[in-house]
């Protein structure tokens, strides 16, 4: 859509009717705070109770409808689509409504918030480097990577000179809205999420190379492709285990690999996931996934947030891998709420990360807006702490803003990317309580 508004920017008017899914998206301020995340230009309108819905007989996310200078519906498309799927049809209208002198061109009368006012930008994920002491953070809307120490003192910038998709030092690269982050060794692996890549950033140098992804969409399947020649579909996190690179791939419902060991020529497919999106265990490439959105790798298999599902879920290392459900209703996309307890009353609300510390596994339960633990054996959830708003200190008072990121920090701790707070809070499992890690920024 937003390549659409931008080549018809004069002709064609985009208006969003959000017809929310999840609880937590009927809020208004929630709404606001998507839209100045995802940098919508158009207006939108919040069909909280469903009304435009049901009056457009709408059936699918999304459906398009478009409609004429007079007001009438003349097509609509169930799904997604591509730009030059609609062009040529938005070419036909437009010459017909120009020769019925029926365009005006004048612009809404509208104007765009700019949101907030701090460092961080709706940071999205983190990662730790215990062996280096470094806060790796995806300071997502502002176009860059961070790294720093747990006192906010940042040693490294790269990127944020405005988005784009661009190769070389720290200061020329260029990332657009960079999500997932891990490091291993000198290398930080970031899902360059709207550039549909993965960038490698040489800790030494600052150097940004790109090592997967061709910088548009991925419209269908490859398998055993280079990854440089290869479209990517919404990389979301990225994880490492013994040289292989794992890609939450949450565009089209399935994780993928590449071994970092083959150079630049290495492949990149599919590892699991049948591109199918449901919530359906099985052996891994069959089973089915829905928008995975966060890794975290244990010694038993690799632990993945399936945020469309509601769902904490993993997948075997063994030879007979698996995709096994730890939270989450098989077979529903719409099992999710907030309830502590067992697997079958336990509900999380669109998960967007996880992370291992030692064998307890804690979830950001992004939509409820807190922190839990899910004990996989026991198959059960345990809220650690959260509920939204954006005080801290002690659990019960630690309140937090749809968080993203998650992981494991240094001396039993976690580190928490609270993104609709715009900051990084350090979880102290020890003491019970919570800090902001206040990242000093200096452009």
């Amino acid at each position: 859509m937003r390549k659409l508004e931008r080549r018809y920017a004069d002709t064609l008017q985009v208006v969003s009717v959000h017809s929310p899914k999840f609880p937590t998206e009927r809020e208004t301020p929630n709404l606001r705070q998507a839209v100045l995340r995802l940098r919508i230009e158009h207006p939108v309108l919040n069909d909280a109770d469903f009304q435009f819905w049901q009056r457009y007989g709408a059936r699918a996310w999304p459906t398009i409808f478009f409609i004429d200078p007079r007001g009438n519906v003349i097509g609509l498309h169930e799904g997604e689509l591509t730009e030059e799927m609609v062009a040529p049809l938005i070419d036909g209208w437009l010459a017909e409504y120009e020769a019925e002198s029926l365009l005006a061109r004048e612009p809404l009368a509208l104007s765009r918030e700019t949101g907030h006012q701090s460092a961080l930008s709706f940071p999205g994920k983190v990662a730790w480097d215990d062996a280096g002491g470094r806060l790796i953070v995806a300071d997502t809307n502002n176009d860059r990577i961070l790294v720093a120490d747990l006192e906010g003192n940042v040693s490294l910038i790269v990127g944020g000179d405005g988005s784009g998709f661009e190769d070389g030092s720290a200061e020329s690269a260029k990332f657009n809205q960079p999500q997932g982050v891990a490091i291993d060794g000198d290398a930080i692996y970031v899902a360059d999420n709207e550039n549909h890549a993965v960038r490698r950033i040489d800790l030494p140098s600052g150097e940004v190379q790109t090592i997967a992804g061709v910088g548009e969409q991925a419209r269908q399947l490859p398998a055993g492709q280079p990854a440089r020649q290869t479209a990517l579909s919404s990389p979301w996190d990225v994880a490492v285990r013994d040289g292989r690179l794992y890609i939450a791939m949450a565009g089209i419902h399935q994780l993928w690999s590449m071994d970092l060991r083959e150079g630049d020529d290495a492949p990149i497919g599919p590892w699991a996931g049948s591109g199918r999106e449901g919530i359906v265990d099985g052996p891994r490439q069959q089973a089915e996934l829905a928008q995975p959105s966060g890794l975290a790798v244990s010694e038993s298999g690799l632990a993945f947030a399936d945020s469309e599902s509601s769902g904490a879920r993993q997948v075997t290392w063994d030879p007979n891998s698996r995709v096994e459900t730890f939270i989450g209703k098989i077979g529903s996309l719409f099992h999710f709420g907030d309830e502590d307890g067992g697997r079958e009353r336990a509900k999380l609300q669109h998960p967007l990360d996880l992370a291992w510390l030692g064998d307890e596994l804690y979830v950001a339960d992004t939509f409820n807006h807190k922190i839990k633990q899910v004990y996989p054996h026991m198959q059960s959830v345990q809220t650690l702490l959260g509920g939204h708003g954006d005080a801290l200190g002690a659990f019960s008072e630690t309140r937090l803003n749809e968080p993203g990121g998650i992981c494991a920090g240094p001396d039993r701790s976690l580190i928490v990317a609270d993104t609709n707070n715009h900051r990084i809070v350090q979880v102290d499992l020890a003491a019970g309580r919570s800090r902001e890690i206040e990242l000093r920024v200096d452009r």
